[in-house]
């Protein structure tokens, strides 16, 4: 590769120059969604910083296979009961129906914010065999033991061996007594309180169970992506990611299963996104301090003043560091939609200029100087708010040029025609970014106006499962709705 490619590596706390194993190659595996309910606006950023990490290794040249798992087995509230069993039993479906319900929810909400598909979506169910097979290693290679048809990692006996355990979380075994996931089931069954489930016993009454070669029961949450990312990518590839709060314990016993099974950390490089708080707190449920994805495109929230559209939204986590936390304001969001708007105008306007300067002109420098310094900042650890800095800075120049304060003839052709490839490459290729103004659909649509004002008038009468209804068929008819001030409107997503 020509360029220089820098990554932040949470196993090293330092930056480092990207290498892949495989010239030209690279294997990135993402912890993908819990299946169990509605996506996460949270959840939504990580996906979308990925996406731009995915989207950027392909602009340089990479071939990249990107794995992202669905988790749909395993995932355990505090009193032992399976998620998707427990929402199975709820609303009286197959446990796969509520994992088919809530991934069709997921994929949706990914092509609304343009994101691309991974190249491999393994799910946890579709890969027991190949978790009993990696329980089996770990046995074999003296970490792990079995209990009354349990099989528990021992951390302990894996740290004292090894001194790898907690060199991601920088947490030492002293502090993990209590912090594993599932110990507030079985702890009598532990040698250690911080050894956690590769393979749990299933209770006769429990839903999604399989049989073993220890008990009829079903894996650990750590496990499936140990044992998928090893499939789909081999003992050792080159970026695993996630948000922060997986750091431990998921990804921390991640890397334990990995080097008890195959002999090797799993990953040359550990990536991780920060959080996104919103009004400066992290969102809660219980607080009132949340809002969904559809809320936030229909504006139906006491924490927005209008309905965004999901470009804004997506335009707004570009101005935040992956590895920085996010604050998503009303504020916020209303000058994001007016950075976004002046960006994607100034794209417009750009295409308009021409050129007669064949030789060097007085901009040319300024120009490429700035065009470079944008993918410099993607080099770095996928600066996507440096670069956006640049961008606008070209943003104030092509307005110049376009309103003729800057003569046109102060820059080359030459230089106009790169200015005007490398922005439709960042703009749209990288930063995945969709002009919706071209696809925005007037008022004169007579159906499209029924149907809106169907939904006021159900919404006016409190006729809230009619307006629901009206809704999802429309995002499923690739539609968006978008209360404001002004009135509904709508566009293609």
């Amino acid at each position: 590769m020509t360029r220089e490619l820098y990554v932040y590596n949470s196993l090293s706390r330092q930056k480092e120059k990207f290498k892949p194993i495989q010239d030209g190659y690279v294997g990135m595996y993402v912890c993908g969604p819990t299946v169990y309910n509605d996506v996460h606006l949270g959840n939504c950023r990580t996906f979308m910083s990925f996406d731009i990490i995915y989207r950027y290794l392909l602009y340089l040249g990479y071939k990249v296979r990107y794995v992202r798992n669905i988790t749909d087995v395993g995932h355990l509230l505090d009193d032992g009961e399976d998620r998707m069993s427990k929402g199975a039993r709820l609303d009286n479906l197959e446990p796969m129906e509520v994992a088919q319900k809530y991934s069709n929810g997921f994929h949706q909400m990914m092509r609304i914010f343009n994101t691309l598909p991974p190249s491999i979506e393994p799910r946890a169910t579709g890969h027991i065999l190949e978790q009993i097979e990696m329980v089996q290693q770990i046995i074999d290679a003296g970490y792990a033991y079995i209990q009354n048809g349990s099989v528990y990692f021992d951390t302990f006996n894996f740290a004292q061996k090894t001194g790898e355990y907690g060199t991601l979380s920088g947490r030492v075994i002293e502090d993990l007594l209590a912090e594993s996931r599932d110990n507030l089931k079985n702890q009598d069954e532990k040698r250690h309180p911080s050894d956690f489930a590769i393979w749990m016993k299933a209770s006769d009454e429990h839903i999604m169970k399989w049989n073993s070669p220890w008990s009829v029961g079903f894996p650990g949450w750590h496990l499936e992506c140990s044992a998928m990312s090893t499939k789909y990518l081999g003992k050792r590839f080159d970026i695993h990611g996630g948000g922060n709060d997986l750091k431990f314990p998921h990804h921390e016993n991640e890397i334990a299963q990995n080097i008890g099974a195959c002999g090797c950390h799993p990953a040359n490089y550990w990536l991780h996104t920060n959080m996104l708080l919103m009004n400066g707190k992290k969102m809660s449920k219980s607080d009132g301090n949340t809002i969904s994805p559809q809320e936030l495109f229909e504006g139906n929230s006491v924490h927005v003043t209008k309905g965004y559209s999901p470009m804004v939204v997506r335009f707004f986590m570009l101005q935040s560091h992956y590895r920085s936390p996010n604050d998503l304001t009303d504020e916020a969001l209303l000058a994001a939609e007016k950075g976004w708007k002046r960006l994607m105008e100034a794209y417009k306007n750009l295409q308009e200029l021409q050129s007669p300067t064949q030789q060097p002109a007085p901009l040319d420098e300024r120009v490429a100087g700035i065009l470079d310094q944008v993918f410099f900042d993607m080099d770095d650890d996928f600066n996507t708010p440096r670069a956006l800095a640049g961008l606008f800075e070209l943003v104030t120049l092509i307005n110049s040029l376009k309103e003729k304060q800057l003569p046109i003839e102060e820059i080359s052709s030459q230089i106009l025609d790169r200015l005007k490839s490398n922005l439709k490459s960042v703009i749209f290729d990288i930063f995945g970014l969709i002009d919706e103004a071209g696809q925005q659909a007037g008022p004169v649509d007579p159906l499209m106006q029924l149907i809106i004002e169907l939904r006021h008038q159900a919404r006016e009468q409190k006729d809230w499962p009619t307006s629901d209804k009206i809704r999802d068929s429309l995002t499923q008819a690739n539609i968006i709705i978008k209360d404001g001030k002004e009135g509904t409107t709508w566009s293609y997503k």
